[in-house]
């Protein structure tokens, strides 16, 4: 069974998006240009999961044509998380998705050793995986965890990377229980006080707030810890990359200039997501990716967004290495096409 990484939903009514209204969603609908799209190459491009803010940059890129400039007639349909992702591309069902690396490294690391995909730019730079808890749980920081419950999906990547997490911050791992809950309930349980705290991205802040009707949300993001860990990155087929080079590299800039526009102009991304997404509320869009753009772009000066770096990947394997979370090996390379991916 290969691994699963963090995934996460929201109760229905919150600042995110319905996963269904995005399914089908193509640049001949942005613009109407039914003709000219006959010689575009047709993608079917997935989100990471559903139809969150967070991933509101692929309709920006749709929507100013930035595909359609780049030779691309792209159908957006909302993703599962980084394990069916992964599956998806794999199996040449979609050509292009966002899945999070340490969740990819996991796959291809672990015992299964998953193979077939490879990650060609970078979509945060620092990885969004946190714990999330509310004012009055009696955790204000992670050392407070211990004695506590929390509640995740089996094999998320916050889970997973728990044991690691909780070495770096000086907890006793085994004094915090995890039960099992699934991705669309865990704000909801949280919210209703079952839970002490849940695994989460550290953009579902606002909509952990709206759904616990005011409380304040305590983050404690991992990052604080496990600063050489990427967050999401952009991965297609390793036959696609190294029959298409070119092409990848044109699909990934179009990407990456939806998203520095969403990250510059996250009101703007709110009423284009809208466009695609019925349902969308964006004051819910730029709510998460005004707390997304210090993740996507690099405190480091002149590193361009989607970069990514060799040794830094490097180093994240041997974090996961030293807490047996996968065999030794692994190399950045199985991993990634550095020769397509921005230069850090």
């Amino acid at each position: 069974m290969h691994r699963r990484t963090l995934v996460r939903s929201v109760v229905a009514g919150a600042l995110a998006l319905s996963m269904s209204a995005a399914a089908g969603c193509s640049d001949d609908s942005a613009d109407g240009d039914g003709g000219s799209g006959a010689s575009l190459e047709k993608i079917t491009y997935l989100t990471s999961f559903g139809t969150f803010g967070r991933d509101s940059y692929a309709y920006v890129a749709l929507d100013k044509g930035y595909f359609k400039d780049a030779g691309f007639d792209v159908t957006i349909n909302p993703g599962k998380g980084s394990g069916e992702n992964i599956k998806s591309i794999v199996s040449g069902q979609a050509q292009f998705t966002p899945i999070d690396l340490t969740g990819g490294l996991l796959a291809a690391g672990g015992k299964d050793k998953t193979t077939g995909f490879t990650a060609v730019a970078a979509v945060q730079q620092r990885t969004m995986a946190a714990i999330i808890a509310l004012e009055g749980n009696g955790i204000n920081s992670p050392k407070d965890l211990e004695n506590k419950t929390l509640t995740d999906a089996p094999g998320s990547v916050v889970r997973t990377l728990f044991p690691t997490y909780a070495k770096l911050a000086n907890i006793d791992p085994n004094k915090v229980k995890f039960q099992n809950g699934q991705a669309q309930e865990l704000i909801g349980l949280l919210a209703s006080g079952r839970t002490q705290g849940i695994g989460q991205f550290v953009v579902g802040k606002p909509t952990v707030e709206t759904v616990a009707k005011g409380k304040k949300a305590v983050v404690l993001p991992y990052s604080d810890y496990l600063q050489d860990l990427y967050g999401n990155v952009l991965i297609t087929s390793t036959k696609y990359a190294t029959d298409n080079p070119e092409k990848v590299k044109k699909f990934s800039e179009a990407l990456l200039k939806g998203l520095a526009d969403s990250i510059a102009n996250p009101e703007e991304a709110g009423q284009i997501t809208l466009k695609y997404v019925k349902t969308a509320k964006p004051e819910g869009v730029a709510a998460e990716l005004t707390l997304m753009g210090p993740y996507v772009k690099s405190a480091a000066a002149g590193i361009p967004v989607g970069a990514l770096d060799a040794e830094r990947v490097a180093r994240s394997i041997a974090i996961l290495q030293g807490s047996g979370q996968i065999e030794p090996g692994l190399k950045p390379e199985q991993v990634i096409n550095f020769d397509l991916t921005p230069k850090a």
